[in-house]
């Protein structure tokens, strides 16, 4: 049986995603046989399992930690909020719509049991396991319905560190809240603590470190400083970037974004800036990413004046790119019966329809696109509903089928990870270049086992595994 390893935080955003994945590179790299786990994810970005199935970034970048294929079971619930209601992907697949009170009090505890099971059968085939918590495990208000914090850990026996981002301020603080709010069951599976994000001489913290070890019995068991990685992460705590480059790249914040961890090569490449009113649409490029809900975010746009800068920015100089939902909104018309149940008139950038099917479409997906009369190869993933036709200005070729549109003022395509095709990026942000007088530039590629890797390395001589092990 392997041994399990619980890594939970003070907060939201304290570092634990990428703890969890630099522990699994590290245990793999030392030969060990390492899976990731974490019960249940609230997440609007997901990714598309080996199976097909939906799961969250987090857990698909530490299974690439291990260096295995990206399974569902890393991850077994999965919700997604919208308009008040929690869509739950049990195991990649949709299962239920229901109010949040519903889910946690009646429905929760289905899929824990089940969870369980399959964390167990993890255990049985790995020599370690790297469980990942959510938020706080001491929230007072969700304690008593706990599926994903120590409830995971106690039920098997999991050696439990505790994450804080000293960034902050108050981590000290937090870590003795922390402790304090947990049940003396629930303290004796706590056995080391970890601060991140520091930045300064770590000789400052020792009196708080010897605090902790005399009161807790817990020693510390590494302080990481802050490290510049290029890593997607999940979204409970984006930030949502500013700041943009010598291309001006706006990118719509939708009311229900999907899947904007696609904007992360131009946000490293060049910049980006996300925008919610009328007058900050413009620029050398907008981009409507994805959405939970097409229409819905569709008349937000109508709604706020949006949409009518769109219309007028597609007839200047501004060059539209859709991806998913944004794609769906360049049609004629969308029907909608499955997310809004309406049927609503799109920008028109297109002289396509596109139609909602109650089947979702959840594939790892290849193929060619032609860009500024170049073809390149590229690959991603779709997670989608909708269907649009396309009978001529495809985008590119999919399984022999034409896909997304693409003409000299719009692009639009239902694949998300498009801007990871280092190549075709580097076309098509030099296109852009070129029409502003501006001068090439190459891109390298960034490959994301690389950076796991250089982060692993990084952790590892600022962290002390042994005690564990």
């Amino acid at each position: 049986m392997g041994k399990p390893i619980m890594i939970v935080g003070t907060s939201s955003g304290a570092g634990k995603s990428l703890t969890v994945a630099a522990i699994c590179r590290i245990l793999t790299n030392k030969g060990f046989n390492v899976a990731p786990f974490k019960m249940q994810n609230m997440s609007l970005n997901s990714m598309v399992s080996i199976e097909g199935g939906e799961m969250s970034v987090a857990q698909y970048v530490q299974s690439i930690a291990c260096k295995k294929p990206p399974s569902v079971v890393y991850n077994p619930i999965l919700l997604k909020p919208e308009n008040g209601k929690t869509y739950i992907i049990f195991k990649g697949e949709f299962v239920d719509k229901v109010k949040p009170g519903s889910y946690m009090m009646d429905k929760k505890m289905k899929y824990f049991n089940e969870g369980i099971k399959d964390l167990k059968k993890l255990l049985s085939e790995n020599d370690y396991v790297i469980i990942e918590g959510a938020g706080s495990p001491v929230e007072i208000n969700l304690k008593p319905y706990d599926i994903t914090n120590m409830a995971v850990a106690k039920a098997v026996n999991a050696d439990t560190i505790i994450v804080t981002d000293i960034n902050r301020g108050g981590s000290f603080a937090s870590i003795v809240g922390t402790m304090e709010l947990l049940d003396e069951n629930e303290k004796d599976l706590i056995k080391g603590f970890v601060f991140n994000k520091f930045f300064g001489s770590k000789d400052l913290l020792n009196d708080g470190f010897d605090y902790l070890e005399k009161r807790y019995g817990v020693k510390t068991l590494g302080v990481i400083p802050y490290f510049k990685h290029q890593i997607p992460e999940e979204d409970s705590m984006i930030e949502w970037e500013q700041k943009t480059g010598d291309l001006d790249i706006r990118i719509v914040k939708l009311p229900r974004i999907s899947n904007f961890s696609d904007f992360m090569p131009l946000s490293w490449y060049n910049g980006i800036k996300y925008i919610d009113s009328a007058n900050e649409v413009g620029g050398d490029i907008l981009i409507i990413p994805g959405s939970k809900s097409t229409v819905e975010d569709l008349i937000w746009m109508k709604e706020n004046g949006i949409y009518e800068k769109i219309l007028n920015a597609h007839k200047n100089k501004t060059f539209i790119v859709g991806i998913c939902g944004g794609f769906q909104m360049f049609s004629k018309k969308i029907f909608d019966n499955v997310e809004s149940n309406k049927t609503v008139e799109g920008f028109g950038f297109i002289p396509y329809d596109t139609h909602f099917n109650e089947e979702k479409r959840s594939v790892n997906i290849s193929g060619n696109v032609l860009f500024n009369n170049k073809k390149y190869e590229v690959s991603g993933y779709e997670i989608r509903h909708g269907e649009t036709s396309i009978k001529e200005n495809e985008f590119g070729t999919f399984d022999g089928k034409k896909s997304g549109y693409l003409s000299n003022k719009v692009l639009g395509t239902y694949l998300h990870g498009i801007f990871f095709n280092t190549k075709f990026t580097q076309e098509f942000l030099n296109y852009f270049r070129e029409r502003k007088g501006l001068k090439h530039k190459d891109f390298s590629t960034i490959s994301i086992d690389n950076e796991i890797n250089n982060w692993a390395n990084f952790v590892s001589k600022n962290i002390n595994l042994e005690e564990l092990l």
